[in-house]
């Protein structure tokens, strides 16, 4: 791939054009607001000039609402020699250019699992799909040089590629992605007319499971309008849960004992099942989850706090695998989460102590 079009310059559209020009990939950006693709030519993601003639291969990303009319568009003008898309949702855009009458031979529908809270060019980042899956979704007539393409783009990217059904993709992200978003909403929506004195109660549990509420409301009611059958399903599933844990939280205020346990064993049932479904999910690298231990360092809000950490573990020999931070509220303080191999977690913990380190169980 020597050339590229970006139709698209938000944080998708831009992140792609910045890892690709950073691989020497000539990048031409388009977007309806023009001041958004000079925005994304001034960092660097390539040009907002056209292109004098045909390129290897047009990425659109676009609202999945219209990816068909952006796609139709550039291949009834011969934009390119391939053309791809990172909507979220694939069944509905292929099917919308199959009723065109479109030749998809040079079209392969994509979707980098892969994105931030903040939308727009200056939230892009040329390394955002570095490590994370890229789903490709080919239709039967898909040329093989234009999947060869795609492929080019998701290594360029640093990201893994997973081919699979544009529909069963669908199913999948009403699962993993969409679904959770709208959960994460609703929890997000109590916190909006609390009392304040429970508001600062919040600590990080809370703030892990509203954390993707902040995204752009008008950006989730376009990939929810794409798919919302598949996760109407799953909602339908969820709403059945609820409706069992609350009976099972009311037989809890029983006074027949017969009534509690039934209750207590809901409760249990649901958090069991939760146990069994959070233990399925990818661990480092994509990998089986691991079990790691946690080391718990009280820490300053001053800079350079963490750097000292991860260099005092690096005098340890020991590896950080992940780490995680809870803050004090009214606190210049917070509580950094280490997580590490179990066997070395001693060794940490002593090297910590010896260096000054306050440690919490």
């Amino acid at each position: 791939m020597r050339t590229a079009l970006v139709i698209g310059t938000g944080l998708i559209g831009t992140s792609a054009a910045l890892a690709l020009s950073q691989r020497g990939v000539t990048v031409h950006l388009a977007d309806p607001d023009p001041e958004q693709a000079r925005t994304a030519a001034a960092l660097g993601a390539g040009t907002d000039e056209a292109p004098d003639g045909p390129v290897d291969l047009v990425i659109v990303a676009a609202p999945p609402a219209h990816v068909a009319d952006v796609l139709t568009d550039a291949m009834r003008r011969g934009a390119g020699r391939g053309y791809l898309d990172v909507a979220s949702v694939k069944g509905g855009p292929r099917r919308e250019l199959e009723e065109r009458g479109l030749d998809l031979t040079a079209y392969i529908g994509s979707h980098p699992m892969s994105g931030r809270e903040k939308s727009g060019p200056l939230a892009a980042t040329g390394d955002l799909f570095e490590g994370r899956p890229w789903v490709l979704t080919p239709t039967r007539d898909t040329d093989t040089e234009v999947l060869n393409l795609a492929l080019e783009l998701v290594s360029h990217c640093r990201a893994v590629p997973v081919v699979m059904d544009a529909d069963a993709h669908d199913r999948a992200v009403a699962l993993v992605s969409h679904m959770p978003h709208l959960v994460s909403s609703l929890v997000a929506a109590r916190l909006e007319h609390a009392e304040e004195t429970a508001v600062r109660l919040c600590g990080q549990g809370i703030r892990d499971v509203t954390r993707i509420a902040a995204s752009d409301p008008r950006m989730w009611i376009d990939i929810l309008s794409a798919n919302p059958a598949p996760v109407a399903d799953l909602l339908t599933d969820v709403a059945a849960d609820l409706e069992e844990t609350v009976r099972a939280l009311r037989a809890l205020q029983s006074s027949d004992e017969h009534k509690r346990r039934e209750g207590a064993g809901g409760i249990e049932d649901v958090l069991r099942r939760g146990n069994a479904g959070q233990v399925r999910v990818p661990g480092k690298h994509g990998s089986a989850p691991r079990a790691y231990e946690v080391v718990a360092v009280l820490i300053d809000d001053q800079p350079g706090q963490l750097a000292r950490i991860f260099a005092d573990a690096g005098m340890a020999g020991v590896n950080i695998e992940d780490v995680r931070i809870e803050h004090a509220t009214g606190q210049q303080a917070g509580l950094v989460q280490l997580m590490v191999e179990p066997k070395a977690a001693p060794v940490l913990s002593a090297a910590l102590r010896e260096r000054g380190w306050a440690l919490r169980q």
